[in-house]
């Protein structure tokens, strides 16, 4: 009787074992198409990020632009109150252009960053799949 009992526990977990490696790999490559669709998504927030820093830096370099206009024009005229509230404004149109532009280096540094880890993940579902079909 135990004999036979360890025969089938024997055979029962022969035959199990491959099933439980197989659903392991299936696992992994579940994981990594999620890591890739993760990754995915992350690049196009980062695209999108990339896009709307670069026009809030148009923006700003066009409010200093505008700026720098109308204290000429009221130095001109002399209104040199309105000219100091248009220095103020510079000033600060100044302080947006350089946090814009740190905003977007952070951005285009996260793209790129994204990009990495999709090709990886890519690479990885690959070499993954590649070696699912050898087995």
């Amino acid at each position: 009787m135990r004999g036979r009992f360890a025969l089938f526990a024997a055979v029962a977990l022969a035959v199990s074992l491959p099933a439980a490696l197989s659903a392991q790999a299936d696992s992994g490559v579940k994981q990594d198409r999620k890591e890739v669709r993760h990754d995915r998504r992350e690049l196009r927030g980062d695209r999108r990020d990339v896009r709307h820093d670069a026009k809030d830096v148009r923006q700003d370099r066009r409010d200093v632009r505008r700026d720098r206009r109308d204290i000429r024009q009221d130095v001109k005229d002399g209104d040199l109150k309105d000219a100091r509230q248009d220095r103020r404004d510079l000033r600060q149109d100044r302080r947006d252009v350089r946090r814009d532009r740190r905003d977007l280096r952070h951005d285009v540094r996260d793209k790129r960053a994204d990009r990495r880890d999709l090709r990886q993940d890519r690479k990885d579902v690959h070499q993954d799949q590649k070696k699912d079909s050898t087995d």
